[in-house]
């Protein structure tokens, strides 16, 4: 890690900077990055999806939110780095800003930053945008395993898409969201881990899109200079380089964003029969774990991947989380220990997901014991099995923000003590397993609606990190103004105490029954 803060401070003192930004993600502004070009990890050691470091002549911050605030702290370098921990409601920006002096100057990285970013920062402190990461040696490459998707799949072609676009003759929109430009073309590609999305930049014109792929960069950037056209542009999701090549721009929301996240009856009907396979999934592994002895975490996480290959998956959408006891307190513990044995008695936490032929992301979580619970584990997983309860049957006329909101109280009019729920409440599911529109938690952008055929996840959870932690999240979808899971695996009947729920309560998990 030395080595590498090395190259960052020299890299500093040339570009006469105070204050660097080091980022985890890539010029798409890819949420899963690659470690392998993931500049934070290099930097930190520190190996969660999110989270970013500021780098100053005397330290490193690290700025995580509450999924990593234990993982942050048992692998950041901690001789050169500190651990912020960003609590619910704290923005990064704003805590990292207090960090920085009023006249000292911030490095940027324009290819990983997207402008929406660089603008608010630019309010509060004085930023050189830098073209290029000193870390970075890798140029993305044009994929040869694209799949393109059949209509019975999409509901619509790619042109039915393009044509709901309305674009004037000297207009056009730009769009560099992978899980945009993907879900536009139909095309899906698995050569990366943990995704579905093709590497490629789009623009939309009047009568047709122009697909950019990883290989042809360099025209996309010839078209958008050469061209007379009045550009559009979301500058949530394009990063400041290619935003500064834009000559007469109108920022503008993404047409595909709202058209993506809601749902065609087709790709409903797609996810319920993925989620009936990773329910099946999940019911295999718990069988395994009753089963067997003498098994570790690994062996739980290579038994979840066998049994999604063997049901169709086309990958996994994120690394499995399988933590056993304490393990089970890190939110997106991703370590999966072949030394970690599951003993009686153990607690076990699985979070998991798969791409099947249709390439949208599947996401669900359920807990386990092995043997027989004690009475701690048994009022935890019934307090979070009652949130989730009161969530998925809230009023259908709401926001995200308000379920979230409830949740909260509700966990505060039942609080156990030394265990937080310390996470957003829920998030958006599609072509990326994290997709927003909607979002369940407290931001600005889970105030909207939800919409019929928006899919997302409720995942209410509670952590201890010297006991244990207990999180069940159900996928789920808005029909006709009335909340629908699309996960239908049961409940653990010996994690149940009956005695802490009303027969409300008991009567709403009648819908998913208990093993």
């Amino acid at each position: 890690m030395n080595e590498v803060l090395d190259i960052y401070r020299q890299f500093m003192i040339d570009e006469k900077i105070d204050f660097l930004l080091v980022n985890s993600t890539n010029q798409f502004l890819v949420e899963y990055n690659s470690l392998n070009e993931n500049s934070r990890y290099h930097l930190t050691g520190f190996t969660g999806s999110t989270g970013d470091a500021l780098v100053s002549m005397s330290g490193i911050f690290l700025f995580v939110d509450g999924r990593y605030h234990i993982q942050a702290d048992l692998e950041a370098d901690k001789t050169s780095v500190t651990v912020v921990k960003l609590q619910t409601g704290q923005r990064f920006f704003d805590e990292m800003l207090k960090k920085i002096p009023k006249d000292a100057v911030l490095g940027l990285f324009s290819k990983k930053n997207s402008q929406a970013d660089v603008d608010l920062m630019q309010k509060h402190v004085k930023i050189k945008l830098l073209k290029s990461d000193p870390l970075d040696v890798l140029k993305p490459q044009k994929s040869n395993q694209v799949e393109y998707l059949d209509i019975k799949l999409t509901g619509l072609s790619s042109d039915d898409k393009i044509k709901k676009i309305k674009v004037m003759p000297d207009e056009a929109y730009v769009i560099t969201n992978l899980e945009e430009v993907s879900y536009l073309f139909n095309m899906r590609d698995y050569s990366m881990p943990y995704s579905s999305k093709i590497q490629a930049k789009a623009i939309i014109l009047d009568d047709r899109a122009l697909l950019f792929e990883a290989d042809k960069l360099d025209e996309f950037e010839n078209f958008i200079k050469t061209s007379n056209k009045k550009f559009y542009t979301d500058k949530s999701s394009i990063n400041a380089y290619d935003y500064s090549l834009l000559k007469d721009r109108t920022v503008k929301p993404s047409p595909l964003k709202l058209m993506k996240s809601i749902k065609t009856d087709a790709e409903i009907l797609h996810y319920k029969e993925a989620f009936n396979k990773t329910d099946k999934v999940i019911r295999a592994v718990r069988d395994y774990i009753e089963q067997f002895d003498n098994i570790s975490e690994f062996d739980i996480a290579r038994k979840l991947e066998e049994e999604f290959l063997q049901n169709g998956a086309k990958g996994l959408s994120f690394n499995s989380i399988v933590a056993k006891d304490k393990n089970s307190a890190l939110a997106h513990y991703s370590k999966s220990s072949p030394d970690e044995i599951i003993k009686d008695g153990s607690l076990i936490l699985i979070d998991c997901g798969a791409y099947f032929e249709g390439g949208l992301a599947t996401d669900i979580t359920r807990v386990f014991v092995k043997g027989a619970p004690n009475k701690l584990q048994k009022k935890v997983y019934t307090t979070v099995l009652r949130a989730f309860l009161h969530a998925y049957n809230t009023n259908p006329v709401c926001s995200g923000f308000d379920i979230d909101f409830d949740i909260r109280n509700f966990f505060k009019e039942n609080s156990i003590d030394g265990f937080v729920f310390n996470h957003g409440l829920g998030h958006g599911i599609g072509i990326n397993v994290h997709e927003a529109p909607p979002a369940l938690n407290q931001s600005d952008a889970a105030k909207v609606l939800l919409k019929d055929n928006m899919c997302f996840t409720i995942e209410p959870g509670l952590y201890n990190q010297n006991h244990f932690g207990v999180r069940l999240e159900n996928s789920c979808y808005m029909q006709n103004g009335t909340i629908h899971s699309f996960v239908h695996m049961p409940y653990e009947q010996k994690l149940i105490d009956y005695s802490l729920m009303n027969d409300t309560e008991k009567q709403w998990l009648e819908e998913f029954g208990v093993i």
